[in-house]
């Protein structure tokens, strides 16, 4: 991992970031080394398992994938480590043509819907129903994927690793939840959302050199990926309004204050 910044140098991931080192509403910062957020981990080699397993400690990996992306792309090279648990918690329920419900009977599809699994174009409709269309999405069809998800990267036995296809959206989300449980301030949570466009292209590049995502991405100009900042922040301001928060939100879905100090002990001091 580069101490000198958050990123986690991988050869074969490059969106992955440790959500250690940022800046808390009480004046603290998260600890380093604890949860870690990635892009697919299908062209992991060798020698990142060993920095990740080895060196970082990595135990619990949060799979927010599809079952048919999972199908498609394979289940990746940690899931060979005995070492690591695997938590596969897709963030989707609907029924249909390239969905989970699919996915789970039908034979292998040929391709996945990409407007589920990478929700960045840009559309012509109020920006509140472009996020709660995707993002809420993620909430209304799988709360307990949610739950069990943050539940997972609250374990004690080892650092935590978050990650979908492209690290952004489905990660991004369960990311922001962690972070805000955490105590964080909603600037640095955005800042770590928007962080995904430094990479941008890198991710772009990546998911191109496959099948299952590259029609979608190649239908679409390149700045419509981008992480925009009003996106997270819609989507936390719409917790605010409608549920009394982030916090309250998870409440009614059977998150307990246990599971919230699980959290703040993993990533506070």
């Amino acid at each position: 991992m580069n101490e000198m910044t958050r990123w986690i140098d991988l050869e074969g991931a490059v969106n992955a970031r440790d959500l250690g080192g940022l800046p808390t509403r009480d004046g603290g910062v998260t600890r380093r080394g604890r949860i870690f957020r990635a892009d697919n981990l299908q062209g992991l080699t060798p020698a990142d398992v060993a920095l990740l397993v080895g060196e970082l400690k990595l135990r619990h990996v949060v799979d927010l994938r599809s079952h048919a992306e999972v199908s498609l792309e394979g289940p990746g090279p940690l899931t060979l480590v005995p070492e690591v648990t695997h938590h596969h918690l897709t963030l989707f329920a609907e029924g249909g043509r390239h969905t989970d419900v699919e996915a789970d009977t039908a034979p292998v599809p040929e391709s996945i819907d990409g407007d589920r699994v990478l929700p960045w174009q840009e559309r012509e409709v109020d920006e509140e129903l472009r996020v709660t269309g995707f993002y809420f999405g993620y909430l209304r069809d799988r709360p307990d994927a949610v739950i069990d998800a943050l539940r997972a990267m609250a374990r004690t036995d080892g650092a935590a690793l978050v990650h979908c296809a492209a690290g952004k959206d489905r990660t991004g989300v369960l990311s922001a939840l962690a972070l805000e449980l955490a105590g964080v301030t909603r600037a640095a949570i955005v800042d770590d959302y928007v962080a995904t466009g430094e990479r941008l292209e890198l991710v772009l590049k990546r998911l191109r050199a496959s099948d299952t995502y590259r029609d979608d991405l190649d239908s679409r100009p390149a700045d419509d990926h981008m992480p925009r900042a009003r996106y997270i922040e819609q989507f936390l301001q719409v917790l605010d309004d409608r549920f009394g928060g982030p916090l309250a939100w998870l409440t009614a879905q059977g998150w307990t204050a246990a599971d919230t100090e699980a959290v703040r002990a993993r990533l506070r001091d």
